[in-house]
């Protein structure tokens, strides 16, 4: 394991040494959409960054802003087709970027947003509004355009690929994770895009002594004489997990499988010899840890998460649409071999064991996003405060 010192992920120290936060006075909306848990987490992570800032933040979900027939079709569309329709799901993601009738449609749901939208940002009077999910940027980039929102918009893309749903050209900023995402976007969208960082808790890049290693593997249940791969498909638990499980096993790895909230997987694979199933986890970030390699199927958060722990990653049995386009460009720019078939997973596995797990340093998205606030309005807010307090004295 690296020491502590070499572990560091962000560039710059948590609190500023000058005693003054650098988001005292500034107000941020962030959009997310909850569908899975990736965009929610990662809007979430902001607000709780920006807030220790010292912003006032504010989250709203997207699927609030929409009718509740329209935002349950959203949430279990996406979960039923992946499941029962992959072949489909893939032709959907792949027509979306022809912006033909498929196109009209989405615009349509997120252009149903609007009213409800408008009357968050009058509420909140934010500096600067960010989003995590695609469908929020087209509502949000329409709203821009328009003049109904006046000040910066950014949209911050969670999934390694970009797909064209993320993008709007009146946002004023496209954010990335990884440099590997925003080269993707120049190349194939002619448009710029800004590496923002990773917006996952920072305990991910904590490292754990042999100690904890050895008594978290016993905790799991795992064996110490074999190395150990994490298996992950999203909270809904989505994709063929079980085969990914099974193939790890023969390739000579003991899975730990994180089955998410769904339950019925987590009892399908109980029954499998040789497979480790959890459900819902709180310590993703010590788990990450304890294991030798991380295997996914989507690439997201996760991948994130794996990004800042060091952890190495492999792609197995992506789901269709978004899940194929993550896998492809992580495979592309060296940040996690895609294998395609169990002998090309178990030749990947073993790549793996023994790598430096140092994750690069990369930029705090709290000091991307607050370098949008217009400077005249963080020198209001808190003339505005000041005023108000002395009115009150």
């Amino acid at each position: 394991m690296a020491s502590p010192a070499a572990r560091t992920v962000l560039d710059r120290p948590a609190t500023p040494t000058d005693g003054v936060l650098p988001g005292s006075g500034a107000r941020v909306l962030v959009v997310t959409g909850s569908v899975g848990a990736g965009h929610d987490g990662a809007a979430h992570e902001l607000a709780a960054r920006l807030t220790a800032a010292g912003a006032q933040v504010e989250v709203r979900d997207l699927l609030d802003a929409l009718r509740p027939t329209l935002a349950r079709a959203l949430r279990s569309g996406y979960t039923g087709g992946v499941g029962r329709a992959p072949v489909l799901v893939e032709l959907l993601y792949r027509r979306l970027e022809h912006r033909g009738l498929l196109w009209a449609i989405e615009r349509r749901i997120c252009r149903s947003a609007e009213i409800a939208m408008r009357g968050w940002v009058d509420a909140i009077d934010p500096d600067v509004v960010v989003t995590t999910y695609p469908l929020a940027a087209q509502t949000l980039g329409e709203l821009r355009a328009a003049g109904d929102i006046t000040v910066p918009v950014l949209t911050y893309l969670t999934d390694p690929a970009v797909h064209v749903s993320w993008l709007h050209p009146a946002v004023d900023a496209h954010l990335t994770v990884t440099a590997a995402t925003a080269a993707q976007g120049r190349r194939d969208y002619d448009l710029g895009f800004t590496v923002g960082g990773p917006l996952v808790p920072t305990r991910f890049g904590q490292p754990m002594d042999l100690a904890e290693l050895v008594a978290l593997r016993a905790e799991v249940g795992v064996r110490t004489d074999r190395p150990v791969a994490l298996l992950v498909a999203g909270s809904l638990g989505l994709g063929d997990v079980a085969g990914a499980a099974l193939d790890v096993a023969a390739a000579g790895f003991t899975p730990v499988v994180l089955c998410g909230r769904n339950a019925a997987l987590r009892d399908r694979l109980d029954r499998l010899p040789g497979v480790v199933a959890l459900g819902w986890r709180t310590d993703v970030h010590r788990l990450m840890q304890a294991v030798d390699v991380l295997v996914h199927n989507a690439g997201g958060l996760t991948c994130t998460e794996a990004l800042v722990a060091g952890l190495p990653t492999v792609t197995y049995k992506p789901i269709p649409g978004h899940g194929r386009a993550n896998a492809a460009v992580l495979h592309e720019s060296g940040l996690g071999r895609w294998a395609s078939n169990p002998v090309d997973l178990r030749a990947a596995l073993l790549e793996q064991l023994g790598r430096d797990r140092t994750p690069p340093a990369m930029p705090d998205p709290t000091d991307t996003v607050l370098s949008w606030v217009p400077a005249a309005r963080k020198l209001a807010r808190p003339a505005a405060r000041a005023a108000a307090l002395a009115v009150a004295a």
